[in-house]
């Protein structure tokens, strides 16, 4: 599906410079520089650094790339598709019980799977993967599909932790790391690319530099904060049932179902006091799918992200993604199970903001760093 000549041609120029990193035969190719390229070429969103299921999207297609060495002679290579370090509490005690722990372990995998695809309108993903082998890149497309609870089979233990399947692919989980990984195979159909690795790709980078006046450019980064879609008022973390996302169920009056919203800690301001715009001054929004919610901050101390109209963000946050019946409380283990629980807000002028999800602890992290 994806396959141009400049796609191509930018892989073969990069991998060439291997020798900057390897003397091994087997192109060199960081998965970063992988993903920067495919979304360069063939101009899709780059989602890789939103913590979510996919890496890029092309208007209603989720796209995970991979690259990964597979020796000459082989034709498959066991690679990491979804980490579960901080559910590692409730996946352990189900070693006892394996085909328990393997059920438990596709639902999470295929809730993810599911919150991403609600949270950018996605309807199908792929798995566009680069293998590398020696002096050669092969090119091919998977299906990125949930996992089949109803046919899961093959499952036993192995020394790292246990291996099963179902009718489409074959998957392993290791526990120590609480990683799961996945069989990929190169079809015979796949895309091959000779790759002639440069013998000194120093002097060649130093011609370049010393006859390119304009060489460098300036990489715009645009300032962000993380925001919690928790209390943050105890050590222990909690949506808390009347305030925050719950905001619907708190006393005193009558309240409208969608009246929430999104806590902006006391810290935030005293870290970033100008990130956004004064008390009650409206500011846009945009959520993944490229849609514009009015915003402002509200409350006492500006504590409360909010929009106009209010249910704007339960409507998408609550009911979309997250899929929550109007008077369902949202429960932190709700937030834990899918790998979220925090926002990323993104300051791209003084009036437009953009926000995506994080992951699990990333406010912790923010506040740290």
């Amino acid at each position: 599906m994806f396959d141009n000549k400049q796609y191509k041609e930018n892989l073969q120029a990069i991998a060439s410079l291997s020798n900057l990193f390897s003397d091994s035969k087997t192109p060199f190719l960081h998965y970063r520089a992988a993903e920067n390229i495919f979304c360069k070429a063939f101009e899709v969103e780059n989602l890789s650094r939103d913590d979510t299921s996919y890496d890029a999207r092309k208007e209603k297609l989720g796209i995970g790339l991979k690259t990964f060495i597979i020796p000459t002679k082989s034709e498959n290579k066991k690679e990491k598709i979804a980490e579960f370090n901080n559910l590692s509490h409730i996946l352990n005690p189900l070693k006892s019980n394996l085909d328990s722990l393997v059920r438990t372990l596709a639902e999470m995998r295929n809730e993810r799977i599911q919150v991403t695809n609600r949270i950018y309108n996605i309807e199908k993903g792929i798995y566009h993967c680069i293998a590398r082998q020696a002096e050669c890149l092969k090119i091919f497309e998977e299906n990125y599909i949930p996992i089949d609870t109803l046919k899961l089979r093959d499952i036993f233990e192995t020394k790292a932790g246990v291996s099963f399947c179902d009718d489409e692919n074959k998957y392993s989980y290791n526990f120590s790391k609480s990683t799961l990984f996945k069989n990929f195979c190169i079809p015979k159909n796949c895309i091959s690319i000779p790759v002639k690795i440069i013998e000194d790709p120093y002097n060649l980078l130093l011609e370049i530099y010393k006859n390119q006046t304009t060489i460098f450019t300036k990489n715009e980064e645009y300032p962000f904060v993380i925001l919690p879609l928790y209390s943050t008022k105890k050590d222990k973390k909690e949506v808390h049932a009347r305030s925050g996302l719950n905001q619907w169920n708190a006393g005193g009056r009558k309240r409208d179902v969608g009246e929430v919203y999104i806590p902006v800690p006391k810290k935030i301001h005293q870290i970033h006091p100008d990130f956004f715009p004064p008390r009650d001054t409206s500011f846009q929004l945009r959520i993944p799918t490229g849609e514009t919610l009015i915003a402002k901050l509200c409350q006492e101390n500006s504590k409360a992200l909010m929009t106009n109209p209010n249910n704007s963000l339960s409507n998408w946050l609550l009911r979309k993604v997250l899929k929550l019946k109007e008077g369902e409380l949202l429960e932190y283990s709700k937030l834990e199970k899918i790998g979220i629980d925090s926002v990323k807000i993104t300051k791209i002028d003084k009036n437009d903001f953009k926000i995506h999800f994080s992951s699990l602890d990333s406010f912790e992290y923010f506040l740290e760093n």
